[in-house]
């Protein structure tokens, strides 16, 4: 039988958690998400609000995060609904102090964490000529700076958390830089190359790092972008569900995974790239 979703707002509630021996290398095999404590960043829309819904669906209790509060008590409505348990926190996630509030939701209603989901991000499309020095700041504040410094503060917890791991959405754009889009893709490569590391330093702690690159997928991020100033003509290639990219998300957390595209057409530009390089940068000059 379903149970009625627990809804936290505030509370001084704590759990102990259970402390860690000998993960090392384990922790790169099955992992199982029901009763797991998990954080989701961007969880208002699109592919966050998915993880967040398939994370409680699935028995985890979730800290959803996103700036826009009304979302978040629509998600949670949704979560209530399928008997899931979930926390919301409502604010901007370059601020120093929400991000603090965040790691303290997950320790103070669910007495830790095992699961960060860094999602949250901004887009703008637009070549690099008519871009300005705060366009870039932005985009690098959101999807860079915040994506870091939620991931330092959630570590003391993470050391202590059952099988933990960092998930970092990033793009397939981290991978193969195009035009149109220089500031998006430098924030996403700057993701890419932090997770590599990360993912060799903190193995010793037994904590995973998954790096997630989805390609063209059915949420309002081009609706929602910081600025546009013209685009690429691309071929049109039908997108995927954020349902779908948050069910691949799902089971790389479970099977430990480092790396997934969960896009054809991505990984297709990425073989492209990595077998034939001159040939897609002269492809990539023919968008502009």
């Amino acid at each position: 039988m379903a149970l009625n979703a627990r809804i936290y707002c505030v509370s001084q509630h704590r759990d102990s958690a259970s402390p860690k021996t000998n993960r090392g290398l384990l922790s790169m095999a099955r992992r199982n998400i029901a009763d797991s404590r998990a954080v989701v960043t961007g969880a208002s829309s699109g592919i966050g609000r998915e993880i967040a819904r398939q994370l409680c669906q699935q028995g985890a209790k979730v800290v959803a995060v996103a700036r826009r509060a009304e979302r978040l008590q629509e998600l949670a409505q949704q979560v209530q609904t399928d008997g899931g348990t979930i926390a919301l926190a409502a604010g901007d996630i370059t601020q120093p102090m929400f991000q603090l509030k965040v790691i303290q939701t997950a320790q103070e209603q669910f007495g830790g964490l095992d699961i960060l989901v860094n999602n949250a991000g901004v887009g703008c499309i637009g070549l690099f000529e008519d871009s300005t020095p705060s366009r870039l700041r932005e985009v690098m504040e959101v999807n860079f700076f915040a994506l870091v410094e939620m991931t330092r503060l959630a570590l003391p917890f993470l050391k202590l958390g059952r099988r933990p791991i960092v998930v970092n959405i990033g793009s397939i754009l981290g991978r193969r830089g195009v035009p149109y889009n220089t500031e998006y893709c430098a924030s996403k490569f700057a993701v890419q190359g932090f997770s590599e590391a990360l993912r060799a330093e903190w193995a010793r702690h037994g904590i995973d790092v998954l790096m997630v690159h989805p390609g063209t997928t059915e949420t309002e991020f081009f609706e929602r972008v910081i600025h546009r100033s013209g685009g690429p003509r691309w071929p049109s290639h039908r997108a995927v569900s954020a349902e779908y990219v948050a069910r691949k998300v799902l089971q790389a957390i479970r099977r430990g995974k480092h790396e997934i595209v969960p896009y054809r057409w991505g990984k297709v530009l990425l073989w492209l790239n990595r077998h034939f390089p001159r040939l897609t940068d002269w492809l990539m000059t023919k968008f502009v």
